[in-house]
This record gives C-alpha cells, structure tokens and sequence, in this order.
C-alpha cells in the first residue's frame, strides 16, 4: 500500500510526554547543598546543563507524566507562568547572570509551587564588596557565539550593583534560508542592593528585559527518513538528519487573524518575537532568635510567541493534483517530485502580564526547620494560535525545499485558500484561542525534623484556591453540540451549520492541595531505609480551554511514592528505589488525518487519559581512587496508558477511532542507564564524558511504530588556567549516532498489524542532535 493512503492521524499533546527517571537522592545520602541557602532542598549529579536537545537550555529531568510548565525558577518563583506562549528559554539562560544553578527536589517543587516533577532552581548574582567581573563565552563548529557578561561591585556603605549582558547568535546546525539565525537572543538584568546592618539580610530593586526569537523551538526540528521496519531509519537520499534543512526557502507565512478575520502575512524571524520586562524587588531579613523572613514581588509584561511548522502527511504525489513551484527565475514549473510534505503551521502569540508574590518565614531550631510560606500569583493573558497550512516538496538531493501551488484548489470546495494557491485551512485544524486571567492564591508549611539521631522525617503541605476567569471559542450549536473549527474561523464567522462563532465566558474556582512526606532511617553509620510520598491535585488551567471543546474540570490526582535503601562509605555513595507514579485526568488533543478523495482532511479530537508507571532506579556515586568520579543511574520503567479513548467523524463518514488503553506511553523507553565519568590528569585538567541510553521508545499511541534504543553521548575537557581564566571543550554526540527519536507524524491511526506495510516507507519526525564541538570560556577579574 503507498504511503499516505491509509488513514493518519497526528499527536498534539499539550506538552510532550516525558520519561521516569526515578532516581531520588535524599537528605542524608546523595545531596548537594544549595549554595544560596543551605538547605537539602536540591538534588545531585543532574547535569542540569547538558542538555541533548538544545544548545542552550536546561536539561529537562523527566517523571514519566506530561510535563508541567513550572520548570525553572529563580530567586524562589517560576522564570514564566506558562511556557506556552513565552517559553523559558526565550527569557532565561544559564548565564554570567547566575550565581547558582540547581535542581529542586520533587517534593520541594510540589510545596512551593504546586507542579509535580523536579524544577531547576537559580539565584541571581547579587553584588559584592569591592569590584567582580565575569565574562563567558561559547561557540561551537556550526557557528554558534554566546555571550554573557556580569559586572558587580559596591556603590557606597552597604550599597551595591550588579549588572548582566547576554548575548546569543545561533545559526543551528543548519543553515536557513528564511533567517540568518535559529535563536537569537537578548537579555539585560540590573540590580541595586541595600545591605542591612550586623549581616540582618538585604533588599533588592532589579529590572530585567528580554528579546529573542527562538526559530528553532519548533519549527526546524524535522525531517524526513526511511523507516526501515526493523526500528531502524534510513537516510532519504542525501538528506543527512540534523545538518540539512526541512524548511523551504522562502519565510512567508499567511494566516487569518483568529480575532478579526484579517489575512496577515508574516516570516519565521517576526512570529516568534518574545519580549518581556519584568521588575522585581525582593527583600530578606533575620532576626537574632532565628526567625528569617523573605519575600519577592514580580511584575512581567510581555509578548510570548511561539510557532510549530509540524510535518503533517508525508504523501506520494499520485493525487492528481497539478502541483506547481516557483522556479529560480520566477516562472512557474510543474512538480515532477515523488513526495508532498504537508505542514502546519501554528502561530502561537499571547500578550502577558504576570504578577507573582511570594514570602516565607522559616526558622532553624536544634532538631530541624519549619517553613511558612504563601503563594499569590496572578496571569492575565490574551493569546491566539492562528494555523495555516501549506505543501512543500521533499527534496531527495539534500536541496532546500520548495513551496507548492495547487493549481487545481479551486476543485476542493472544502478546502479554503489564501488566494496565491500556496495557503490553504486557515484557522480549520488546530486553532486556539483564551483570553482572561488565573490567580492562585496558597499557603503552604514545611517541617524538616532530625526526630533522633538516625530518624529524619521530612513533611509539608499546601493549601491552594484557584480562580479562572475569561473566555474560549467553545461554541455549541443548537442541538448543545461543540461546534468545531472550520476554514476561515474567526471571532464573527459563520459555521456551514449555521452558527455564529463568538466568545464564549468561563468561569471556575477551584481547591488544590499538595501533600509530602520524607523518611530517612540510619541502621548503622552506613547503610539506612529511605522513603518519600507527594500527592497533589490540581484543575485545568486557563490554557487547556484553548480547543474548540471545554476540558474535563474534573480533580487531576498525582501520587508519587518511592522506598528503598541507601549505602555510603568514604568512596561509594548508593541509593536503590522502588517507585509508583500516576496521574489522572490529563486533558489533551489529537489532529486525526484522513484521506477524502486523495486529499487529507484533519479533525481535532479531544480526549482526557490517565498514565501510570511502576519503576525501580538505582543510582550511584563512587571515587574508587584519588582523582576519578563516576556517577551510575539505571532505571526500568513501564508507563502505561489508561483510559485512552476517543474518536471523531470526517465528511465522508469516517469514524476515526484510536483505543491506546494499556500501550506503553509514545516516546518512553523503559530502560534509561546514565555513565558519568571523570578523571582530574593534574590537579588543573579534567576530563569527563557522559553517556546516555534510551531504549525501544514506541513512535506512535498504538505502539505500532518504534524507535530501537540509543546512545546521547558528550564528553570534555576542562582546564583552569590559573585563578582567573577557565577554558573549556565539549564534544556532542561524540559517536556520532544519526537517527530518528519522538513520534513519526501523521502515524497515530496505524495499528500494530498494518505497521509492516509500511517498512521502507518515507516518514518524517524529529531526530538525534548531531555531532557537535563547542568550546568555552570563563575570565574573573
């Protein structure tokens, strides 16, 4: 059977579905201590940065659930309320700006923040006495330049600044045509620092701006392959995954405004334009019985934008429609090529303003500490998903696609175009649209007791109200039914059925809560029993009312529990857990495909599923002789769906139905093993690699399509110069492994017993970073 003749379909899910990787260092055995406050409030041997998807953002710790947005936090609250539409890279690096960088422990997230699954936490570089200057810099061999500057100093008694530059000009690691740059990014901070008297804490006023636009979120990362049918892939061609470009040449975009019906033409580089000023003023104070009171207040107005150019269908060009491409010379010529890609795009913009407030009263006692806090957060939001699609070629000589007209649109009476022939469903497929504001209001307590010598309890709660206000497009028609989107839907359209498309109010409120516990018992000096439980609740927020439908408000319940044992000694540190995690009621949407006289027609189908996962992780640190580290993690895991039903009926009566209920959750693999070692060669040079391994991870919900296991590999070396200067390499993908990884798109109505069919088949997906070197810098002065 040809590709592209059978029934696709293609898996939006909210945010992408994330491994368990269970391992849970405690207070007593693997920690490393915050170097703000402390505390045993992070977790270690992370590799926070070293991340395989992004030259610049942080690694992501995945708990085997759909991710949360609240991901990174600095100075104690979340960097973004929501990732959609401004999303953390776009307003945040790991940079000169940074005192600190580390990785908040689930439970701790849970408390303070609501959100299941760890968080990376950060502090701001405050000033100092006297003058301090830090300059870092990174490039790598595809031509990457990042800049980060920190200059901070004393301006009188008790007065200090602290000012930061970072600067980011990152082409990819392919070139393309629409803009000179995949991420180009900006981001200024400057604080003023009042110190108070006998070291009682201080007040800080900071401003923070940021511009940047992240092109290659979501847009540059697919391509084409041969899938082999044996959980391998095949180059297509001389398309090599990773270094050649799947974007045509051109940047144009044409969409209709979701708000006003307008036709609007834009490029790549424009729509995902972020902008953000926040201004913050935080304030820290001890007294002399022990009692420290902190507080931050933050204010951000912003523009967030992102935009996905997801591969749709990936179709041999048998239709019969007379396709046509601009040529060099301006003329039109007949497209003779063997494949149509189609794509959608989606053009996510929101204009935010976030107000966050945060204060905790702690205090240390003998045999522990207690914590106070409470939560307000606000976000007001107006934000558009405007979709457009459009057929480009599939070049097989590794050229750069090109645009296609249909020439024969005019015979589709179901499809709407922009009227070049090149732009067609606007607004038809997986358009949103909210507009209102959230606010979270909460307390929370935590308590850490050293009960006895060898028995540490670790327990807190949090009790959180909130309130949703605003509006979707959840349109229902007479008969109650949800009227879905359409071509050239907007604010004041009419449906084919009659139904004039206006804003429909929302209105909830809500309680959540957050429970956790911790408990570490020392048998012997070496060797003791640690366990831990975090249950949360939370409701939809004002993001899952996006879709043409009203999500189910029901509870979403996430329990989490792990037991197991841990062993240290002078060179050997060793935590082993067995674990269980689950979550109910997570709301998503599906963009079925469907073939009607040889023309793919897609359909958004809402759906609410649950996940569980049983697991068990051992991880290890060892210095087995003077100079060499290795950090151990394995993991197995089975993440399962359950309840995943839905299905949804195309015009020509197509029921297209997908039942995933049991199947291992898409994208996970069940077995994840971590390699870190390094070695000190003189007591100035080290050498380190990591090695990653995934497993089989399914391509698609019914488990039909897979990926074999893999390797993410990175090593370096690193050499302190003298006091003042570092210098850095670090080698990406040093075995420089090619291949596919994620989901294959437009796959997900292909069952197990028809996946062989298409062995040999080109798909499209994402796929492995590629073989990269990058070199760094660091001066003090």
């Amino acid at each position: 059977m040809k590709a592209g003749k059978k029934k696709f379909s293609f898996h939006r899910m909210s945010a992408a579905v994330l491994l368990l990787a269970l391992a849970c260092t405690n207070a007593h055995a693997q920690e490393t201590n915050s170097a703000k406050d402390g505390s045993s409030k992070e977790e270690g041997n992370r590799n926070v940065m070293l991340n395989a998807a992004s030259a610049n953002g942080p690694r992501e710790i995945q708990i085997g659930l759909p991710s949360a947005d609240v991901n990174v936090l600095e100075n104690g609250i979340p960097v973004t309320y929501a990732t959609n539409p401004h999303s953390v890279n776009s307003l945040w690096r790991a940079d000169a700006s940074l005192s600190h960088v580390g990785l908040l422990k689930i439970s701790e997230t849970a408390i303070t923040t609501g959100n299941i699954g760890y968080a990376v936490n950060s502090f701001t570089q405050l000033g100092q006495k006297g003058f301090h200057g830090t300059l870092n810099y990174k490039a790598n061999h595809f031509g990457m330049q990042e800049i980060s500057l920190n200059l901070n100093g004393e301006i009188a008694k008790d007065w200090f600044y602290s000012g930061s530059i970072y600067q980011d000009f990152d082409p990819g690691t392919f070139k393309i045509k629409s803009t000179p740059f995949q991420d180009r990014t900006q981001i200024y901070k400057f604080a003023l620092t009042k110190r108070y008297h006998d070291n009682r804490g201080e007040f800080t006023a900071m401003y923070h701006y940021s511009n940047s636009h992240p092109v290659y979120n979501y847009a540059t990362q697919s391509a084409p392959f041969i899938y082999v049918g044996d959980g391998s892939v095949k180059e297509f061609g001389k398309f090599a995954l990773g270094t050649t470009s799947y974007l045509p040449v051109d940047n144009e975009m044409m969409y209709r405004d979701m708000r006003t019906g307008q036709v609007h033409k834009t490029n790549l580089y424009d729509a995902t334009q972020n902008k953000g000023s926040e201004f913050v003023l935080m304030n820290d104070y001890k007294w002399d019985n022990g009692l420290q009171w902190k507080t931050i207040v933050k204010y951000d107005h912003a523009t967030g934008s992102l935009v996905y150019q997801t591969p749709m269908s990936l179709d041999q060009n048998e239709a019969g429609i007379n396709y046509l491409y601009e040529a060099e010379d301006g003329s039109m010529q007949a497209y003779d090529g063997e494949y149509v890609q189609s794509r959608m795009s989606c053009l996510n913009r929101g204009f935010i303003d976030e107000f966050m407030f945060t204060t905790e009263l702690s205090r240390k006692v003998n045999s522990g500490t207690w914590r106070l806090g409470v939560n307000e957060w606000y976000y007001d939001v107006d934000y558009t998903s405007n979709t457009t699609m459009y057929d480009q070629s599939v070049p097989m000589d590794g050229s750069y696609p090109v645009r296609l007209f249909n020439a024969d649109y005019a015979t589709y009476a179901d499809r709407s175009y922009s009227g070049n022939g090149y732009y067609y469903d606007f607004n038809k497929n997986a358009s949103e649209y909210y507009k209102g504001h959230e606010n979270k209001l909460a307390i929370y307590f935590t308590h850490d007791w050293d009960i006895t010598d060898n028995f540490n309890l670790y327990y807190g709660a949090r009790l959180e109200y909130q309130a949703l206000r605003g509006e979707n497009l959840a349109v229902k028609d007479a008969n109650g039914d949800f009227v879905g989107r359409f071509a050239n839907y907007y604010i004041g359209a009419t449906s084919p059925g009659g139904v004039k498309i206006a804003p429909t109010p929302i209105s909830y409120d809500w309680f959540n809560y957050a429970l956790s516990a911790a408990a570490t018992y020392k048998l012997t000096k070496q060797f003791g029993f640690t366990g831990d439980f975090t249950y949360i609740t939370q409701h939809p927020r004002i993001e899952n009312f996006a879709p043409a439908t009203t999500p189910n408000t029901d509870k979403i319940s996430v329990p989490l529990g792990r037991v197991g044992i841990y062993y240290n000694n002078d060179w050997l540190s060793l935590t082993s857990l067995f674990s269980y995690i689950s979550k109910t009621n997570n709301n998503s949407t599906l963009n079925l495909q469907h073939a009607v006289n040889g023309v793919n027609q897609i359909m958004a189908a809402p759906l609410t599923y649950d996940i569980k996962t049983l697991g068990w992780t051992t991880d290890v640190v060892a210095t087995p002789f003077k100079g060499f580290d290795l950090h151990f993690l394995f993991t197995y895991q089975k993440p399962t769906y359950k309840k995943y039903e839905t299905s949804v009926t195309f015009p020509d009566g197509y029921v297209g139905s997908i039942n995933a209920t049991g199947n291992i959750v898409a994208e996970i693999p069940q077995v994840i093993v971590e390699i870190d070692p390094s070695y000190m060669i003189t007591k100035d040079l080290k050498i380190w690699t990591s090695f990653r391994y995934f497993s089989k991870t399914y391509a698609n919900i019914n488990d039909a399509y897979y990926f074999n296991g893999r390797w993410e590999t990175f090593g370096g070396l690193n050499w302190q110069v003298n006091k003042k200067l570092s210098l850095g390499c670090t080698v990406v993908n040093f075995l420089n492994q090619t291949g596919a990884k994620g989901s294959i798109a437009g796959a997900e109505l292909i069952e197990k017993e028809d996946a062989g069919q298409y062995a040999g088949h080109v798909m499209a997906g994402s796929y492995i970073r590629p073989f990269t070197v990058e070199f760094s810098a660091q001066l003090k002065f």
